[in-house]
């Protein structure tokens, strides 16, 4: 038998850190893929990974924005191989135009699934990959924040913002910072199985498979202007969460009648009366649920929402993830801000606790 298929050589995971900003951006991979493979020489198991953190410049220098300078062994343009995993770790706004980027983009036209078996992205990567051309025609995500950017410059890619990841083919995207932590461990379990990504995910004390979707980050609504309808309605809205509004009723606080208040409503926020109180009644609920350990009977109806049954209804709509498991994993890791005191001294500011 071939030496060689018995002991297959250790499949070749490189990680370009395109920005420093972020360490976790390429730090949280690396660290998945080297405690995978140390795991496997532990135990004799072959096929592990040789992991390398490479720069997309010829200086094989960053410069963090923690204060230190990483010098790296290689430049990628230094590697002509094939590669199992290549993994463009986040970008900025700044990068795309650096014209000593010019030889690492060269160098990414070569790649594709001839003599790259994955290519992927965490948080802003996105941006590179669609500059390249790999992302053209594929559904792919990135920061929530930055998933509209994404769209708009680039049309011709899929965009959704929700998933942590998501994969089109060999192609690989993943959100913003820690989720390349939850794609590479997906990542491993492809390679190996089950057992050995929830070994490495302990290590790390990290989920293996995160509740809800990354649309639990973002805000449901925008930030208007204080002079926008958007801005006025919510101020008023936002004191009477705990009453059944109706759209009349809101029309008459803005002096206008309520066919002319719906159809300039809807033209200047892109969404229905309804539809902004019901997102409004969420987002309070939220801070509550991230604040406070008041109970989820209270706060259903504190901002209206109608009950536990109509409460989770809501939001799994809006945030794919219900009340109980949006407050494990979102609710403040030290004291409470302060609502559950208010609430016993009855302040009528409750009713807008966002």
């Amino acid at each position: 038998m071939n030496q060689k298929a018995e002991h297959p050589e250790k499949k070749k995971i490189i990680i370009v850190a395109m920005s420093s900003g972020m360490l976790l951006n390429f730090s949280g991979p690396a660290d998945v893929f080297i405690n995978a493979d140390r795991y496997l020489d532990d135990r004799g198991i072959p096929g592990g990974y040789d992991v390398k953190i490479v720069a997309p410049t010829a200086s094989k220098k960053l410069d963090t924005a923690a204060g230190m300078s990483i010098n790296c062994e290689l430049f990628v343009a230094d590697i002509q191989s094939p590669i199992d995993t290549l993994i463009i770790a986040g970008n900025d706004s700044r990068e795309a135009s650096q014209p000593d980027l010019t030889c690492f983009y060269d160098w990414l036209a070569t790649r594709n699934e001839h003599n790259t078996r994955r290519i992927a992205s965490i948080c802003g990567g996105a941006f590179v990959l669609a500059k390249a051309g790999i992302l053209k025609g594929r559904k792919a995500t990135t920061h929530w924040q930055s998933s509209e950017r994404l769209s708009k410059t680039y049309p011709e890619v899929k965009v959704n913002a929700n998933p942590f990841f998501t994969r089109d083919g060999h192609v690989y995207t993943s959100a913003g910072v820690s989720s390349g932590i939850d794609l590479s461990l997906a990542l491993v379990e492809q390679d190996h199985n089950k057992d050995l990504a929830i070994s490495v995910a302990r290590k790390l004390v990290f989920y293996l498979s995160r509740p809800g979707f990354q649309s639990q980050f973002g805000n449901l609504l925008p930030v208007f202007e204080r002079e926008h309808i958007g801005k006025k309605t919510q101020n008023w809205i936002a004191g009477h969460l705990n009453e059944k509004l109706e759209v009349n009723q809101i029309a008459d606080q803005m002096n206008m009648s309520t066919r002319n208040f719906t159809r300039v409503f809807h033209r200047e926020t892109g969404m229905p009366p309804a539809k902004f109180v019901e997102k409004l009644r969420v987002e309070a609920a939220r801070k509550y649920l991230e604040d406070s350990d008041v109970s989820l009977e209270k706060i259903a109806d504190l901002c209206g929402l109608g009950g536990l049954v109509s409460m989770r209804r809501i939001f799994l709509r809006h945030l794919n993830t219900t009340p109980s498991d949006y407050r494990r994993a979102f609710r403040t890791s030290l004291s409470d801000a302060g609502i559950e005191s208010l609430l016993a001294a009855g302040s009528p500011s409750l009713a807008n606790p966002v």
